[in-house]
């Protein structure tokens, strides 16, 4: 069994404190930036979803609200689809026909 060498355990020591000190300054960087941009209050978010249908156990179906329109998203292992979109919602103003 090999002992690594002072030499080796110098080179590997400042390599990891490099790359700490990478991470620290992208941390601060990414928290400069962050304050840019707008936080929307908890209580005025624009995007919920409204309802959840597993069609199968590798699918499902999402109905999502933006704003004032739903749309119809099918989640799946390999990606998603719009189904449908700009769905008005029947409880922000949307006509019940009954």
């Amino acid at each position: 069994m090999e002992l690594i060498s002072l030499p080796e355990f110098m080179k590997f020591m400042a390599a990891l404190a490099f790359v700490l000190a990478l991470m620290g300054g992208l941390g601060l960087v990414m928290r400069r930036f962050a304050h840019n941009h707008p936080i929307t209050a908890p209580n005025r978010k624009r995007l919920k979803v409204i309802e959840v249908l597993p069609l199968d156990s590798r699918r499902r179906a999402v109905l999502l609200r933006r704003d004032e329109q739903e749309h119809l998203v099918i989640l799946g292992a390999n990606g998603e689809t719009v189904v449908e979109t700009g769905i008005e919602s029947k409880q922000d103003g949307g006509d019940d026909p009954a």
